[in-house]
Formats: structure tokens, C-alpha cells, sequence
């Protein structure tokens, strides 16, 4: 019987209560008029999940499947699905689209009250953590043909907020550009480091292990400092171009004192664009970066059409997401709470990603 990995609702206070993991039996879903039915292959953990599980989330869906990323093959269709689908989609490789409700505007979702990230939320029920799911046939992409599932699992929710980011906020995404991105070995700072080396940009890392930031360098990085160095951003200043001795932008998820080093790198008129704060959920704003004109933008998540954008430069480019650990089977709970275990502790360098079928034929290089 198909299975759901789901969370089990317990008393506690945001941030102290940990749900724990649980394993439901599901019927198998019959898709319905233009939808498909996707037997998932693998599915990879975001820091949502994490706090999902501490409920520091919020519109938490309880006795829904969890995870926004997976990828699987499309083994049935609807009545009603577009004329290309049988040979577009029907026992093809796909991905799933990680955001519903929001189309095309580059300014934000046209409607917040249809708009929601998948996986145990209350708006969508929606979930990459179970044996198959139904979805509508234009929310899954093809998966680009030189990625395993385990690869195309772990591209959709870090890489369309890294795409978001740096292509369509900073304005930036352009060779020569001088780019930080701050907390080197999460999924969403390591595609914007892939993207911003494939574009040309002159991308900078910081993080605080001195062996994530090698592994940076020898992904394109042009260097990188530990955040634990006293006064980094001096450290930094040395390392920039001599003809470009400032950064244009900074693509930051961990907040903290970002705005206080970064204005004193960024050019008048650079662009801090922050998609998480993992050190806390406030920053101070400076008056050095408003006599700068630096502008601070918020980004998570995007757009249908930014997502088709992100998933057509990966084709091109040939990009391959960075696997840091994956574990098999959908059953085997203790390994995946061993997952984000590694996710609390920052242990990871790419993504944790979770097997659901063993049997379907993964790329066993990345294990």
C-alpha cells in the first residue's frame, strides 16, 4: 500500500516541540481531469521542514505529506491533459513544482491567499514524502535528461529562490559581478554559487568551517573567509578584484550583522538580498547603508515562470546540484530523522535527500 511521511501533532511551545516523524498507509490516488500521477522517487529536505517540526512555520498541515522537492516519473494522466502529454510527460523523468499559487508576476504571488510552499501545509495537500502523488499537469517539470532523480530532487525550492535572488533581485547576474554569498553548504547558497559561477559572476563565500569554504573555491568560488574571523569583511576587502574593489551584491540567509559588515563592501547602490534568517528573525538596518542607497531586498521562493527559467538554465549549463548525504527508503525513519539532525547542526554541504524508492534506478555514485 502506498505510504506518506507525515508529522504527529504533540503539545508544545513553538521552538521547544519537536514533532515526530510518522509513516501513514494512503490509498493510491487516481488523478483527476488535467492532473498526473507521479510515483516518486526521491525527495530532499529544506530548513522549512526543520522548522516545520519545531513549528516555527506557519499554515503547518498536519497529517499531510511533508517535503517540497521530489522527483519521479509520471505513470498515468487524467482525462483532459494537453494533446503533448502522453509524449511530453507519460513515463517521463519529472520534477516537481515546489510553489502553488503564483504564476508569473516578478513583483510577488498575485494572490497570498493561494499561495503556498508544498508539503505539510494547510492550503495545498500537496507532498514530495510519499510513495505517489497527483498534481496538476503543468505543476511538474521535466527533469533535465543528464540529472539522476536524486539530482532533480534536490534542485526545486533552493533553486528557484537562489534563481529569484540572484538573477531576478540583485541584479547582478552578470560576468564580472562581484557576489557574496554568505553561509556556503546550504542548499540555497550553493546554487547560487553554481549559478553566479556559470553566469561569469566573481563569486565570494563565507561560512564557518575552513573545509566547506575549500570545497567552495574548487566549485569556481573566488575565494572565501570564516565568519568566525575577527572583522571578515577587512579579510574580504583584500580578496576583490583590484579594478572592482567592492561588492555589487551580497545573497544572504542568515541575517545577524550582514547589513553592518556588508555596507562597508557593497558599491553605493549595491543590493543585499536576504531569503533567511537563520541567526535570527530580525536585522539591525544601518544609517551607513541608507546614506549608501543600499537597497534590502526579501526573497523566498518564485514564480512559475522563474522556476521554468531556473530549470532551462540548468539543462543548458548542465548544472548538478551538490549532494551532501541521502538515505534510503521511506520507511526507515531513524535515518531520516539523522537527516535533519545534520540540517540542526549546519553538518551538511548540499542536500540531505530521501530514497522513497529504493528500487527505481538512482545514480548509486552520489550514495
Amino acid at each position: 500500500m502506498p505510504r506518506s511521511l507525515t508529522i504527529k501533532k504533540i503539545d508544545g511551545k513553538p521552538g521547544q516541540v519537536y514533532y515526530p516523524l510518522q509513516l501513514d498507509d494512503v490509498p493510491r490516488p487516481v488523478p483527476g481531469p488535467g492532473e498526473v500521477l507521479v510515483k516518486i522517487h526521491a525527495a530532499a529536505l529544506n530548513h522549512r521542514d526543520f522548522y516545520i517540526r519545531q513549528q516555527l512555520y506557519p499554515g503547518i498541515g498536519f497529517g499531510r505529506p511533508l517535503l517540497s522537492d521530489g522527483c519521479g516519473t509520471v505513470v498515468e494522466l487524467g482525462p483532459n491533459c494537453s494533446p503533448t502529454a502522453s509524449s511530453l510527460l507519460l513515463n517521463k523523468l519529472v520534477v516537481l513544482v515546489p510553489v502553488l499559487g503564483w504564476d508569473s508576476d516578478p513583483n510577488g504571488p498575485e494572490d497570498l491567499a493561494k499561495y503556498a510552499v508544498i508539503g505539510a501545509s494547510n492550503r495545498y495537500p500537496h507532498g514530495a514524502a510519499q510513495d505517489f502523488i497527483v498534481v496538476r499537469e503543468a505543476d511538474v517539470e521535466r527533469c533535465p535528461d543528464h540529472l539522476s532523480p536524486v539530482e532533480g530532487a534536490a534542485l526545486p525550492l533552493c533553486g528557484l529562490t537562489g534563481w529569484r535572488a540572484l538573477v531576478t533581485k540583485s541584479r547582478n547576474a552578470k560576468p564580472g559581478r562581484n557576489i557574496l554569498v554568505t553561509g556556503i553548504g546550504g542548499g540555497v547558497a550553493l546554487q547560487v554559487l553554481q549559478l553566479g559561477v556559470a553566469i561569469g559572476c566573481n563569486v565570494f563565500v563565507t561560512s564557518g568551517s575552513d573545509a566547506k569554504i575549500d570545497k567552495a573555491v574548487r566549485m569556481g568560488a573566488k575565494g572565501g573567509i570564516s565568519y568566525k574571523t575577527e572583522v571578515w569583511e577587512k579579510q574580504l576587502q583584500k580578496m576583490l578584484p583590484a579594478d572592482r574593489a567592492f561588492l555589487d551584491a551580497v545573497i544572504d540567509g542568515a541575517g545577524g550583522d550582514i547589513i553592518a559588515k556588508a555596507s562597508r563592501l557593497l558599491k553605493p547602490g549595491g543590493v543585499i538580498c536576504s531569503y533567511g534568517m537563520t541567526v535570527g528573525p530580525k536585522m539591525d538596518w544601518s544609517m551607513q547603508a541608507v546614506l549608501k542607497h543600499i537597497d534590502l531586498l526579501g526573497c523566498t521562493t518564485g514564480s512559475r515562470v522563474e522556476f521554468q527559467a531556473f530549470m532551462e538554465f540548468v539543462r543548458e549549463h548542465r548544472l548538478r546540484p551538490i549532494i551532501s548525504r541521502t538515505v534510503k527508503g521511506l520507511d526507515n525513519i531513524e535515518p531520516i530523522d539523522r537527516l535533519f539532525q545534520d540540517m540542526k547542526l549546519g553538518q551538511q554541504f548540499g542536500k540531505l535527500v530521501i530514497e522513497v524508492d529504493s528500487t527505481s534506478p538512482l545514480d548509486k555514485s552520489l550514495i
